[in-house]
């Protein structure tokens, strides 16, 4: 059973949290790239200890938020990520990553179409705490 986010009905954005692949379960990026059809999809690949791994397929701006108790990594596979923070921007391209800080207030956003991979650890809310 897919699980989204409790700010669905704030937010415009496809937020999947169960855990789709079972370790030894083969992950196709390029197949889940092909299905999506949302703008800005999120979906927990599979689980690894305390921390999942979350697949991004984006385009458009997020909003600005934080996480207070977790740091997040982001990694780019296709397109361009810029994440946006108070004083700088982080632009990521292909084979890029960068992890943000907890606390720190940020605001990913894709001027294409991008995707991208993520570590967080499995309590975090995508949207903000």
């Amino acid at each position: 059973m897919n699980s989204a986010s409790d700010n669905e009905k704030e937010f415009p954005y496809v937020t999947l949290l169960d855990v789709k692949y079972d370790h030894l379960e083969r992950i196709d990026v390029p197949a889940l790239v092909a299905a999506c059809t949302d703008k800005w999809f999120n979906q927990t690949l599979t689980k690894v200890n305390d921390s999942v791994v979350r697949i991004g397929i984006v385009e458009g701006e997020y909003h600005w938020h934080k996480h207070e108790h977790d740091d997040e990594f982001f990694f780019v596979l296709e397109g361009q990520l810029l994440i946006d923070m108070e004083d700088r921007c982080i632009e990521l391209n292909p084979g890029q990553g960068v992890t943000i800080t907890r606390g720190l207030m940020h605001r990913p956003r894709a001027p294409k179409k991008t995707v991208m991979l993520m570590v967080e650890t499995s309590a975090i809310q995508p949207t903000g705490d």
